[in-house]
């Protein structure tokens, strides 16, 4: 008999799976439609667009007039400011990957260890983050410029000034020494958050292994960083291709600081309005972009799926 009185109170405590009301599903249509039908809007849409509009050409106001592949036999074979700009995309990539990035995880180690006014130079490294690549552009101005600028003056150079963002085979470097002062600081940021996290028994078990201090760091920390190095590797990739603001707000990209974001931007804005040459330019630095960032994760995940 109470074998029997308890089942129904064992049923009566189950509970099937939950229903929905309209209420409740108007409320998820919502949340999840907006910003759905806003990343479609703004993101894929353009994009479409882009690689429709790259086999036409069109100036914006008459007729759109198909023309197949021409855009990019043109660009590629007759548009003598493309190479150029693809070469100083992979010099962004180059010293932001090879020269920033390891800079940012030295500092985020360095003060990870708990060094005198770690605070101080956290906030001191991190400062430039905070400030859009346009502003940076300007600062470079202040320091490089020939006549009246900041280098110059400490140099001693007021007599024979050197000319460090008009002359084509040094304005380049001097940009990117300015973007990789921005840059190391929001990679320091993202590995000091990264080696927090890292658990300090793994660093003590290296060490009664008998590991030095960089072995344990390259064999035991690091590999533990791999979802950190993931993110900092797709945010690297992104920041060299996508670099504009800086160098149009020194010379509007031109003279040795020719990027293909200001390739684009020439085309599509500016007198000429070759939209549909323009959209060849994007569609090109969208296939560079994706490229990188797939190959890049493809590694990433592989790897931690061997771990």
């Amino acid at each position: 008999m109470p074998f029997s009185t308890a089942r129904p109170a064992a049923r009566a405590g189950r509970r099937g799976p939950r229903r929905f009301t309209r209420r409740d599903l108007a409320v998820l249509g919502v949340l999840l439609g907006i910003p759905v039908l806003l990343d479609i809007a703004l993101i894929w849409g353009p994009t479409f667009a882009s690689i429709g509009l790259s086999f036409t050409s069109w100036d914006g106001l008459g007729d759109i007039e198909w023309v197949g592949g021409k855009n990019y036999e043109t660009l590629f074979t007759d548009y003598p400011q493309f190479w150029p700009a693809v070469r100083n995309n992979l010099l962004w990539l180059g010293f932001l990957g090879l020269v920033a990035t390891p800079l940012g995880l030295l500092l985020a180690v360095l003060i990870d260890k708990g060094v005198r006014f770690s605070r101080f130079y956290q906030s001191t490294l991190y400062m430039p983050v905070v400030l859009s690549l346009a502003i940076v552009g300007f600062i470079a101005q202040l320091v490089f410029s020939r006549d009246q600028g900041a280098l110059n003056a400490l140099l001693g150079n007021q007599n024979n000034p050197v000319d460090w963002l008009g002359d084509p085979d040094l304005n380049i470097w001097m940009v990117l020494l300015a973007a990789g002062w921005r840059h190391t600081g929001y990679v320091m940021i993202l590995y000091l958050a990264g080696l927090k996290s890292v658990d300090a028994s793994l660093k003590e078990a290296a060490a009664i292994d008998g590991a030095s201090e960089t072995q344990a760091f390259f064999r035991v920390v690091l590999p533990t960083l791999r979802p950190v190095n993931i993110v900092v590797g797709v945010i690297t990739v992104i920041e060299a291709l996508r670099a504009f603001d800086i160098v149009y707000a020194i010379n509007h990209g031109r003279n040795g600081l020719e990027l293909l974001s200001v390739l684009v931007t020439d085309n599509i804005i500016g007198e000429a309005s070759r939209i549909g040459f323009g959209s060849a330019i994007a569609v090109v630095l969208l296939t560079v972009s994706l490229g990188f960032i797939i190959t890049y994760l493809v590694q990433e995940l592989r790897g931690e799926k061997k771990g």
